[in-house]
């Protein structure tokens, strides 16, 4: 099936927390508490996306959606790193990269990371960096797959119990 990829507007919001949610849900249950995923709420993520939605936009950060049949299916956020020990080159991060679980393995993600660093090339960025999850070996694996490396950056995040470990991954945009 094909899909088209372009900016996200307000009113994508409602979809954005509903692929958010979903995948989620999908992606980190056994990694993330239940209680916490459980929790997410739709109302609260759409707020939370509107404002996003505002602060992200213009060239050096954005966010892109996937549509499939005129139903969001994925998005992705960009913007300028905000990691402390970025600040020798000028180094853009991709904040989430989501799609719904029923189009997982069919190429949305892929088309969506490579629209994303496609922007970020022409916004001027000489590497982008990104955050996973250190349990999320499918996440892993296709960043990987996709040219992206594990620069050794690791931190724990502590707004879930337990605690989980999350690995920055790197890629050079300037080859």
């Amino acid at each position: 099936m094909t899909h088209r990829i372009r900016l996200a507007t307000q009113q994508d919001a409602p979809d954005l927390a509903k692929v958010q949610t979903a995948s989620w849900r999908a992606a980190f249950r056994g990694l993330l508490s239940d209680e916490f995923l459980d929790a997410l709420d739709h109302e609260a993520l759409t707020r939370t996306w509107e404002g996003s939605l505002t602060r992200f936009e213009g060239p050096l950060a954005g966010t892109l959606i996937s549509e499939q049949a005129y139903r969001v299916v994925g998005y992705s956020l960009y913007y300028p790193s905000d990691d402390e020990d970025d600040d020798s080159v000028r180094v853009g991060m991709i904040g989430s990269l989501y799609t719904l679980p029923d189009v997982w393995g069919t190429g949305v993600g892929k088309a969506l990371i490579t629209a994303s660093l496609d922007a970020m090339t022409s916004a001027g960025y000489a590497e982008a960096t990104l955050w996973v999850l250190e349990g999320n070996t499918r996440a892993r694996s296709f960043y990987g797959r996709n040219g992206w490396h594990h620069d050794g950056a690791v931190v724990v995040d502590r707004s879930d119990v337990p605690p989980f470990r999350k690995l920055r991954y790197r890629k050079d945009l300037s080859g």
